[in-house]
């Protein structure tokens, strides 16, 4: 590319549209030529340095790369010196060189070459562009996408994402509701609850007699606990009816109800005895009845009216 660049050895470098200038001192003669004529960040500079010393004297061409300011060096080429009839040397060096954007000069900084420090070249910067005028565009607008099936299903899939989050917080929220409700209810509002979410199981008629004792009982346990502070879920049935025994709230009548009720369920839960659907709800019933009745004991003791 730089060959076409230059002409024959020790003629002059022309390019329509550069511009040379003249450092020539000390019988030495220097010149610059750059093109274009005016730096344009969108196009490539050229500068080509042209020395012709005198008969007798022979030069060294100095290594400019760091001697350009606002640009970055892409390549450089050295013509072979050539002299001439007159016992003169001519020496060719050329640059392209990029410009960078936003520079604040273009030059090319002193040198030395011989006996003398040059001085700088300057380069024209890019032309200053004409001021934006008018207002600023409120309502752009803007190119709406082609209708397509990616598309389509894009925002479909979206659109579920974003249902499926909406429906996990809300059922979240309803669960957490839902227990802060239950928390706040009487001890026997929330046994009735829990035996009423229990039946709605309907385990019996699937034959799943084990399951629906423990859990018929540990509502019974869970009620003593919160009613009466007795902790029955973590206890045996002996253990549990040992510590009500204890326990002034449990008449004769409510202890020998409860262990009837509790090791009924145990010949069920751990002895195998095959549950018939009959069982299921006579032991509901006990359940309820007991539930009922020492609610009504509580309600109506000295201590609950005081």
């Amino acid at each position: 590319m730089w060959a076409t660049l230059a002409v024959a050895a020790g003629a002059v470098f022309s390019v329509i549209g550069a511009v040379t200038t003249d450092l020539s001192k000390d019988g030495i003669s220097l010149t610059v030529t750059a093109s274009p004529d005016r730096v344009d960040v969108a196009r490539d500079f050229e500068v080509v340095v042209k020395a012709v010393a005198p008969a007798g004297r022979t030069l060294s061409m100095p290594d400019l790369r760091d001697r350009f300011r606002g640009f970055s060096v892409a390549e450089d080429f050295a013509e072979e010196p050539v002299t001439d009839a007159d016992g003169s040397t001519t020496y060719v060096s050329s640059w392209r060189l990029v410009p960078r954007p936003c520079e604040k000069v273009y030059k090319l900084a002193p040198f030395v070459i011989g006996d003398f420090y040059t001085a700088p070249v300057y380069f024209d910067g890019p032309e200053e562009r004409e001021p934006v005028t008018g207002g600023i565009e409120v309502d752009p607008k803007k190119d709406l996408p082609p209708l397509s099936w990616k598309l389509v299903r894009t925002c479909t899939l979206v659109l579920l994402a974003l249902a499926a989050a909406v429906a996990g917080i809300w059922w979240t929220v309803k669960k957490i509701m839902q227990k802060v409700k239950e928390h706040r209810m009487s001890p026997i509002e929330r046994a009735m609850l829990e035996l009423d979410r229990l039946l709605k199981k309907g385990l019996p008629g699937r034959g799943r007699y084990k399951d629906f004792y423990v859990e018929l009982t540990m509502v019974v346990r869970r009620y003593i606990q919160r009613r009466h502070a007795v902790r029955a879920p973590n206890l045996t049935t002996d253990e549990f009816l040992r510590a009500a025994s204890e326990n002034p709230a449990f008449t004769r009548e409510a202890l020998a109800e409860l262990k009837h009720f509790l090791e009924s369920a145990d010949m069920v839960k751990f002895a195998g005895v095959e549950a018939t659907p009959e069982m299921a709800d006579a032991a509901t019933d006990k359940a309820k009845d007991y539930l009922n009745t020492d609610s009504r004991q509580v309600t109506n003791s000295p201590r609950s009216e005081t």
